[in-house]
């Protein structure tokens, strides 16, 4: 098991649309224990996709335990959203868009299928919390992320942040060579 490097904004590969996986062999199980362990090695972190450690595939995983609790992992493969309702706002952050939280409109609650990591068809209702991460994770799986549902203003402000704070990093790491 491993802790993957998480893809930041605006790496392209984070805007690709993941494939269905296939096949559930040792690679994806392996992929599977890699992303547990570099969702629970983030101080933040409650949920994550495979994209966002630079796999195409089609795998979201997320733990919405408090920090004090067991660990509640949940894991999904080729996860589909086949119903929602109601709206809740909720400030969302991610770990691929870096110091940057909003307010953003979500379904209140949803029903998700896919399968677990041993194959098996598995169909969740979730609200609230849950139901947030998952349309945030399943999102990833299709290029869109978080910032994609705030207004462009909004958008185009983090994005200038962000140009400045990445040019100000060059800039330092170039002077130390």
């Amino acid at each position: 098991m491993a802790v993957r490097r998480i893809l930041t904004y605006p790496d392209t590969f984070l805007r690709e649309r993941s494939e269905p996986v296939t096949n559930i062999d040792g690679k994806i199980q392996q992929l599977i224990n890699d992303m547990a362990d570099t969702i629970y090695h983030t101080p933040n972190g409650i949920g994550l996709a495979s994209n966002q450690v630079g796999e195409p595939c089609r795998i979201i995983m997320f733990d919405t335990s408090a920090k004090d609790e067991p660990n509640d992992l949940v894991v999904l493969i080729n996860p589909e959203i086949i119903e929602g309702d109601g709206l809740i706002v909720n400030e969302e952050g991610c770990l691929s868009v870096i110091d940057y939280r909003a307010d953003v409109k979500r379904s209140e609650r949803v029903t998700v299928k896919g399968i677990d990591r041993e194959g098996n068809p598995i169909t969740l209702k979730k609200e609230g919390l849950d139901a947030i991460v998952l349309q945030h994770e399943i999102d990833h799986l299709n290029g869109i992320l978080f910032i994609d549902h705030i207004s462009k203003l909004k958008r185009e402000l983090y994005k200038r942040r962000l140009k400045k704070k990445l040019l100000k990093e060059r800039d330092s790491s170039s002077q130390r060579l």
